[in-house]
């Protein structure tokens, strides 16, 4: 049944300015050079006006590496995993390049598995590092793009196989409460496209721990043929939550709601449905006036809350227009590069890379947080615009996202100029916690490719995160520590 406006106005009035949260990441604000310093006022469980000069949050300076590849806290240290052209699969191939979206799961006898997108778009016969094709594992023979399991022994002993081959730019996904990963194709090349022979555009399951789960891969058309970004699901509902990253126009937060007869979610149960089973809906906000929203990212206050309703999706598999495309202005309401998720505290994080023309006020990128319970979404983190790109300092376009077993979260940046891993406290503010520093362009113009694939092992005791190019999965461990509010 959807939120009615006269509820949702009536519900704001409780709410106020924020929706103060109990659990991990608890009530996100804002960040060092961003457009408000604080939350509003009303806004409870902050953790402001005890201590006037509250400790830094985060873990100090960053220390430059002499390796030339990843700079650090002092105390923290890091190990490639796995690199490009350096380490090899079990089956004799090179590590396939341009790692991104990454889960972490407990294997066997104590091994950390895991499961690494490749998003390699294209022809599979132009990648220089494409995901192998094993028989068996192969969706559409001519895509170059996939996952890899790697599996990390206490020993220190990796090995690394193909999990799925021939998809095309897998970009993020998530994982599931039963123990697999959801990866994302971020295209909608159709058969015939970019030397397709298959349409793409589709969630397949990725199963870790089973190999012959993998066999015959097949989408998952109920999930809708789009340009995927990133999946969480609702263990409470079994409802997943699904991003868009897409532009002209902007992409889409869509919803599916399982079958409500028949169906239970577990390994290898959703590749069985059927293609139109269960509902996928996008999202129509607006805010407590009643008022429509037609995109988020022209929100420029923390804390500002919008009422959610559903919208069906005319032909989630795309036959003839794109899923965004389908419907007419004041039908859906839309987002500026829509980026990964993270499932917490009883709802989801989202990630909005930078805005401009959309926003009037322009920014670098904000984190809101859906609460299915109150079906509202609300703004917690919004960065200004980095003015200075190319120095070490502000943070600026937000992708990958992780919520930390130290409290707040752990966001990968993909932004313009330096790329960090920087940490946001419960109340908002941000610290460094790793610098990219292998230059991939010149010495007269440097460039430095983005963090993808954040999260933590199992145990909390190691951070994974990846830099696309050339593709390098590292591991990073130290003196982590609960931070401050």
């Amino acid at each position: 049944m959807p939120l009615s406006r006269r509820e949702f106005t009536g519900q704001s009035v409780i709410t106020g300015a924020g929706v103060a949260l109990a659990g991990t990441v608890g009530a996100l604000a804002t960040a060092p050079g961003a457009l408000a310093a604080t939350e509003p006022s009303g806004a409870a469980g902050h953790g402001h006006g005890h201590n006037s000069h509250p400790a830094e949050p985060g873990y100090g300076a960053l220390v430059a590496d002499p390796q030339g590849l990843l700079a650090l806290p002092a105390g923290f240290s890091y190990r490639v995993i796995t690199r490009t052209g350096v380490t090899s699969l079990d089956s004799g191939e090179t590590t396939p390049s341009n790692h991104d979206g990454t889960a972490a799961f407990a294997g066997p006898r104590g091994t950390t598995l895991l499961v690494n997108n490749h998003e390699l778009g294209g022809a599979r016969s132009k990648l220089p590092h494409p995901v192998p094709h094993l028989e068996g594992l192969v969706y559409d023979p001519a895509a170059g793009g996939g996952c890899t399991v790697v599996e990390v022994h206490r020993s220190g002993e990796v090995a690394e196989w193909v999990g799925i081959a021939g998809t095309s730019t897998n970009c993020a996904g998530g994982s599931t409460p039963w123990g697999t990963w959801l990866t994302c194709e971020e295209t909608e090349d159709k058969a015939g496209a970019n030397g397709m022979t298959k349409d793409h555009g589709y969630v397949f399951e990725v199963d870790p721990q089973d190999r012959r789960a993998n066999q015959q891969p097949q989408p998952v058309k109920a999930l809708g043929r789009f340009a995927h970004e990133a999946v969480v699901v609702d263990p409470g509902s079994g409802r997943l939550y699904l991003t868009e990253d897409a532009a002209g126009p902007n992409g889409l937060l869509y919803r599916w709601t399982p079958p409500a007869r028949g169906f239970r979610h577990g390994r290898g149960q959703l590749r069985r449905l059927a293609d139109t089973a269960g509902e996928l809906q996008a999202t129509k906000c607006y805010d407590r006036n009643g008022a429509f929203v037609d995109d988020l990212s022209r929100a420029t206050r923390i804390g500002t809350v919008y009422g959610v309703d559903w919208v069906d999706v005319p032909d989630r598999d795309a036959k003839t227009v794109s899923a965004r495309k389908q419907f007419a202005d004041g039908a859906v309401t839309r987002a500026r590069k829509l980026e990964g998720m993270w499932w917490a505290d009883g709802g989801a994080y989202i990630v909005l890379s930078y805005a401009r023309d959309e926003s009037p006020v322009q920014h670098d990128g904000q984190v809101w947080f859906y609460d299915p319970r109150r079906r509202t979404l609300t703004l917690k983190v919004l960065l200004g615009v980095n003015r200075a790109p190319a120095e070490d300092g502000a943070f600026d376009g937000p992708d990958n996202i992780t919520v930390s077993p130290y409290g707040g979260l752990v966001i990968a940046e993909d932004g313009e100029g330096v790329q960090h891993l920087f940490g946001a406290t419960d109340s908002g503010r941000t610290y460094p916690i790793a610098r990219n520093e292998l230059n991939i362009g010149t010495a007269q113009e440097p460039q430095y490719s983005e963090f993808t694939g954040v999260t933590f092992s199992p145990d909390g005791r190691t951070l994974y995160a990846n830099i696309q190019t050339p593709g390098i999965m590292l591991a990073i461990t130290g003196p982590w520590k609960r931070q401050n509010r």
